[in-house]
């Protein structure tokens, strides 16, 4: 009993001993906000009130009273970044680098800012020199991703892929897509130039970074056409069944012509066919439609869209079918159809986009990187109205 009658005394002391440390916090507290001017608490309140034109005013002020806030000239410079107004965002990173008593620590985050200004304006190669300077800092991952970011801009395939590997290699996760697509592209710049002797070992490389893109499987074919090559172009785009089924439309004209080329449409067309039955596309079926009707007849034409628009039904498919009925329509109905196909036409062209799914940016055309957030493969190889459907 008398242990426990100890620790109750204890209590009132243990609480004046709290009272006593929270009123020195207070009076600290009260001294450090005293020291801070007027403007500062002004401009923190328009920050909070989301005004930033007066928050940047009274900030100003401030820096006019005290050159030497560095904290305000930081806060100073990102509010006019975020702005748009990079030249006087520069000027002020600028302005603390000049200072010879900052402070090491401060003069790397002033470096890193002024970057990021120059990165915002558009002056790559400014922008390039300070964030190569920053890479054995403790900025050196954010660094990295920003010359990253800069060599795509610039489009130095070369030095986007060294970046893209050095950021890998420092533990900033994976970049083997990204590496991959770089290939691709100094590819596609040889296929341009009629080069594709010097594609075909940029494409491998690709390949062995990444064996599931279908962009290199894509533009090997291309190059193997280019030399006259066709029975393998052929066999080279029958490789994405294993990559990516889905993404077979992209080669559906491809394997078509190629198939013409070595006079075999039926068999095009019934390879073309097997991929529709295993991955409905409204795409690949206008590339067989087509083929059909110009190597078979419309009948075969008109049955195959009128099954797929029974599996799949979506406006882009009966657009087609409507396209195939007035084929073999009477000149009375025809004008009829006409009429019908022109109003269904006008709304399945607004679903017939391709949609990024990171940032929800449509497109007409397939990309491989997106170009509202510059991702790469974000594209699914399928239509607004398609992927509705399948959600």
């Amino acid at each position: 009993m008398e242990f426990e009658i100890w620790w109750l005394l204890c209590i009132p002391v243990f609480f004046g001993l709290g009272w006593i440390a929270a009123r020195v916090d207070i009076k600290q507290l009260l001294s450090e906000s005293r020291s801070l001017p007027r403007g500062y608490f002004k401009g923190l309140n328009f920050l909070l009130n989301e005004q930033p034109d007066k928050a940047i005013d009274a900030f100003i002020e401030i820096v006019k009273l005290d050159p030497e806030t560095a904290d305000l000239h930081f806060a100073l410079g990102n509010l006019f970044r975020r702005r748009g107004e990079t030249e006087r965002a520069i000027r002020m990173h600028q302005n603390l680098l000049l200072r010879p008593d900052l402070p090491q620590e401060q003069q790397i985050q002033a470096r890193y800012e002024l970057g990021q200004d120059f990165l915002k304006a558009g002056l790559l190669d400014r922008a390039e020199d300070v964030f190569k300077n920053l890479t054995e800092t403790q900025y050196n991952t954010t660094a990295r991703r920003a010359l990253l970011e800069i060599f795509q801009r610039e489009k130095e395939w070369e030095q986007a892929i060294h970046a893209a590997e050095a950021l890998q290699d420092s533990g900033a996760g994976s970049r083997q897509k990204e590496i991959a697509q770089f290939y691709c592209e100094m590819a596609q710049d040889q296929l341009i130039n009629t080069h594709p002797e010097k594609a075909m070992p940029l494409l491998e490389r690709a390949l062995k970074v990444d064996r599931l893109n279908v962009r290199a499987t894509i533009l090997l074919g291309d190059a193997l056409i280019a030399q006259g090559r066709v029975d393998d172009a052929i066999a080279t785009w029958r490789r994405i069944e294993k990559q990516s089924m889905p993404h077979i439309v992209l080669v559906a004209q491809r394997l078509m012509d190629a198939y013409l080329k070595t006079e075999r449409s039926k068999e095009g067309i019934s390879l073309l066919k097997s991929y529709l039955a295993e991955a409905s596309s409204i795409d690949l079926l206008e590339v067989v439609f087509q083929a059909l009707i110009k190597y078979e007849n419309v009948e075969a034409a008109n049955t195959l869209v009128l099954d797929e628009l029974k599996r799949t039904p979506t406006l882009l498919g009966l657009d087609k079918l409507l396209e195939a009925r007035m084929m073999i329509a009477s000149p009375e109905a025809r004008q009829d159809l006409s009429m019908v196909k022109n109003l269904v036409h006008g709304y399945a062209s607004k679903l017939a986009r391709y949609q990024c799914d990171h940032c929800g940016f449509q497109a007409r055309q397939f990309y491989w990187q997106c170009p509202g957030c510059h991702l790469w493969e974000t594209y699914p190889p399928r239509r607004t109205e398609e992927l509705n459907l399948s959600a």
